[in-house]
């Protein structure tokens, strides 16, 4: 299966450029609609510019098996964030913006080496805020022999509507499902309605590339991969994530539970944030995830 890119145009690609381009000078990219003008220097929650900032690239072999295969998978970690999680694992990146300015043009050489690499994907690490950059670059890498899947590897707080630019772009969406109650939403990420948008995020990708399709070698070729953080207390309420997983999107859906959670950045201020996972938590979402059909990633 060749990548979806490879099936437009350039004139249909160029005009996606543009289109998203435009959308820097009232930017709209994500569900907080800033209405920034970043062309002229105003920045919006996420606090970037005009330019993409990129924090390292590498081949990564600790996202999820279908991605990863034997030579990994091609990551490209974006600094910034339209997030603001108080417990975000990768804080110094996504908080603090370690990363420096590029233009779109050194982007392709990065998806160029990966793909050089031998990495069976290009995995947009955060891509939200920098997408007009990340398409562009992809219109680069293309003209210079670029031809493996892109990953869109998403906090799930997206634009739906911007989302729809990316129809045929993307090959494998991942995004996260990480809160079933709006109030966790803006106490600990600081966004309003997480829940609600989510599920619309969630829908569009699902409408675009369906369930997780692998190849012979069971690597990711196209599909939806959902990522759901057990968080303590059930304050993410996962079993309403699952069900809407299991009801509304597929019981096909590849869904990581992960039990990974520490209390990093700004955690250890809020009580009910400052531990670990237990593991009588991680079994009940095991179990129902089992109980919905929900089988595979767990």
């Amino acid at each position: 299966m060749k990548a979806s890119y490879l099936s437009l145009s350039t004139a249909e690609l160029e005009e996606r450029v543009t289109t998203l381009n435009n959308k820097l000078y009232n930017c709209d990219l994500c569900s907080l609609q800033c209405g920034v003008d970043r062309l002229n220097s105003e920045r919006g929650e996420c606090d970037s510019g005009e330019n993409i900032m990129i924090s390292s690239t590498m081949p990564h072999f600790g996202e999820e098996k279908p991605l990863v295969g034997r030579k990994g998978s091609g990551t490209i970690f974006l600094a910034n964030c339209n997030l603001s999680c108080v417990y975000c694992q990768n804080y110094e990146i996504s908080q603090l913006g370690h990363g420096r300015e590029v233009p779109p043009e050194e982007v392709a050489d990065h998806m160029l080496t990966l793909q050089k690499q031998g990495c069976h994907n290009i995995n947009w690490v955060s891509p939200t805020h920098f997408v007009p950059q990340l398409v562009e670059s992809l219109l680069i890498a293309r003209e210079r022999g670029f031809t493996v899947p892109i990953v869109y590897n998403t906090g799930g707080y997206d634009n739906p509507e911007m989302l729809k630019l990316l129809d045929n772009i993307v090959d494998i969406y991942m995004p996260d499902m990480k809160y079933s109650n709006n109030q966790s939403g803006l106490r600990y990420s600081r966004v309003p309605r997480y829940w609600e948008t989510n599920k619309q995020v969630v829908k569009e990708i699902h409408r675009q590339v369906g369930d997780l399709r692998m190849n012979n070698e069971g690597i990711a070729q196209r599909g939806l991969l959902i990522r759901h953080l057990i968080l303590p207390e059930n304050l993410a309420g996962t079993e309403e994530i699952l069900r809407f997983i299991a009801k509304e999107i597929s019981t096909n859906s590849y869904v990581n539970i992960m039990d990974q959670y520490k209390p990093r950045w700004k955690a250890s201020q809020y009580a009910e944030l400052n531990r670990t996972i237990s593991g009588q938590e991680c079994q009940r979402a095991v179990n129902l995830a089992n109980k919905l059909g929900l089988n595979r990633g767990l």
